[in-house]
C-alpha cells in the first residue's frame, strides 16, 4: 500500500475506534456502492478481533437498481453484518411524503425523512457515511463529526473544529452526528484501495450494456420507474456508473473500462467530479447544500 493510502485507511481507522468509544448506538449508512463498502471493510480493520459493533442501515427508495439490492444483501451476509432497510414506499404510504410526478420525478429526496425517521426509531447518536469533500462544494464543508440539531438538520457556521484530530462528540438530547471517515479520500484513492484489498463491489461499476435514456445530457438507465419525455427515446449502449443511487436520477458515463484498474485510469483522466453525473444535482445552484440543511446524508 502507497504511503498516502496508509495515512487516510489509519485516519478512518481512529474516526471509527472515535466512533465506538464516544457513541452507544451508531449505523453504517450503506448504500451499496463503493464508498460504502470500503467504509465496511475499514470498520472491519478497525475493531479487529472483536465484530463491528453496529449495523447497516440502507433507505432503500423502491428504484434502486437490482442489482445494487443482490449486491446489498449478499455483502451485508458475507460480512456477517446485521443489516436494517427502511423504505421510502412505507413513508409514503403513511403520508408523510408526497411522491413527485411526470418525467422528472425522482424519490431521492424522499429519503431524508425515511432517514430522520429511522434515526430517531432506532436512537441513532452517530449514522457513518461515505461522503468524501472531492465529490461536490458542500461536501467540502464538512467536518469528519457532523453535528446534526434535534431536527436533522446542518448548520456549516455551527461545526466544531477538529484540531489535532480531536473530535468533539457531546451533543444535547435528540441530536446527533454524521461522521464521514473518508472526507479526505478521493475517487482516486477509493478506487486504489478496492484494487489493492480486492473489496467486492456491485457490477454496476464496470462498463457492460443496458438500456439507457439520455436527458439534458445525462444517460439514465432505463427502468419501469422512468417515464419518457417529449423526442426521448431509450437505446442500447456500453456504460457504467461512477456513483450508484437511485435509479431515477443518476447518471452513467460511456465507457469501455471493465477492470479496476481501467477504472483508475479513467477516473485519473477524468475532468469532471462523479456527482456531475446526478440529475437530482443539477435541479438548482444549491440543491445539495438545501437537502443537507433538511438532513439530507
Amino acid at each position: 500500500m502507497r504511503g498516502h493510502l496508509r495515512v487516510l485507511e489509519n485516519e478512518a481507522i481512529h474516526v471509527f475506534r472515535e466512533v465506538a468509544a464516544q457513541f452507544e448506538r451508531p449505523v453504517l449508512l450503506f448504500s451499496g456502492g463503493k464508498d460504502s463498502a470500503v467504509l465496511v471493510w475499514l470498520a472491519r480493520k478497525a475493531l479487529h478481533p472483536a465484530p463491528v459493533p453496529f449495523p447497516l442501515l440502507h433507505i432503500d427508495t423502491g428504484h434502486n437498481f437490482p442489482e445494487t439490492i443482490e449486491f446489498r444483501d449478499r455483502f451485508a451476509a458475507d460480512m456477517g453484518l446485521e443489516l436494517i432497510v427502511r423504505s421510502v414506499q412505507d413513508t409514503i404510504d403513511r403520508g408523510r411524503v408526497r411522491e413527485e410526478a411526470g418525467p422528472e420525478a425522482s424519490r431521492n429526496a424522499l429519503q431524508t425523512v425515511t432517514l430522520l425517521d429511522a434515526i430517531r426509531e432506532l436512537s441513532v447518536d452517530a449514522a457513518l457515511g461515505g461522503a468524501r469533500r472531492d465529490e461536490e462544494k458542500t461536501r467540502a464543508k464538512e467536518r469528519f463529526f457532523s453535528h446534526r440539531d434535534r431536527f436533522g438538520q446542518w448548520d456549516p457556521r455551527k461545526q466544531r473544529p477538529e484540531l489535532w484530530n480531536l473530535y468533539n462528540g457531546r451533543m444535547n438530547r435528540r441530536e446527533h452526528f454524521r461522521v464521514f471517515p473518508l472526507s479526505n479520500w478521493t475517487e482516486t484513492d477509493v478506487w486504489e484501495y478496492v484494487r489493492l484489498e480486492q473489496v467486492p463491489l456491485p457490477p454496476l461499476y464496470f462498463a457492460h450494456e443496458r438500456e439507457v435514456v439520455e436527458r439534458d445530457g445525462v444517460i439514465l438507465a432505463w427502468t419501469p420507474f422512468i417515464e419518457l419525455g417529449e423526442g426521448e427515446e431509450v437505446r442500447r449502449e456500453r456504460v457504467r456508473f461512477r456513483t450508484i443511487g437511485d435509479a431515477t436520477c443518476t447518471g452513467a458515463l460511456r465507457s469501455v473500462a471493465t477492470s479496476v484498474e481501467a477504472i483508475i485510469a479513467e477516473v485519473e483522466g477524468a475532468r469532471v467530479t462523479e456527482r456531475r453525473g446526478r440529475a437530482d444535482d443539477r435541479r438548482s445552484e444549491a440543491a445539495m447544500e438545501d437537502r443537507k440543511r433538511g438532513g439530507y446524508f
